[in-house]
């Protein structure tokens, strides 16, 4: 994904949210997952059980 269309999905998924929207996204692109502030990561494990890791990332911001 370049990163124009990185900043469209972005900004479509940021004003969706603002609306009071939930959102769900499944990817497996990393510069993606690397803007999502807030992820649910589940792996497989063998046995058919699976593990859930939540991670909450705060966003960084710039000045100018």
């Amino acid at each position: 994904m370049d990163s124009e269309t990185l900043d469209t999905a972005i900004s479509a998924l940021e004003k969706l949210q603002a609306g009071g929207k939930t959102i769900g996204i499944i990817s497996h692109v990393e510069a993606l997952k690397e803007r999502i502030g807030t992820q649910i990561e589940v792996k497989k494990n063998p046995g058919g059980c699976s593990n859930i890791k939540v991670k909450v990332y705060e966003k960084e911001y710039k000045n100018g």
